[in-house]
């Protein structure tokens, strides 16, 4: 996560009021909690668009760190598993031609 964030930026967590060892449906309760809470189409007085733009920003940030987490492969032990890969066996044709009917033309 050091490598995504910029030095100037708020801690992600703190703007988002959660411990850092929160689980993802953690962060997204509170993300939506805030959202709900700040959004300006919510409330008929105008809401804190910096503070809105923070808890987006700081739930997109933690959202690719989770996201990344979750793609990246696990290591490898470096114990070969056999595994035995057989060819397709076509018994059938791919194409089955039924019965053809022939239409006497008409004049």
């Amino acid at each position: 996560m050091a490598a995504h964030r910029n030095p100037s930026s708020p801690d992600p967590y703190r703007v988002l009021g959660v411990p850092r060892d929160a689980s993802p449906a953690q962060i997204r309760a509170a993300y939506r909690a805030l959202l709900l809470a700040l959004h300006p189409d919510t409330h008929a007085e105008p809401a804190d668009p910096a503070r809105l733009a923070q808890v987006v920003a700081a739930h997109a940030q933690l959202r690719d760190t989770f996201r990344h987490d979750a793609e990246t492969p696990p290591a490898r032990s470096g114990v070969p598993i056999p595994v035995r890969v057989r060819s397709p066996r076509r018994e059938r044709p791919d194409i089955r031609v039924g019965p053809v009917r022939n239409h006497p033309e008409t004049p």
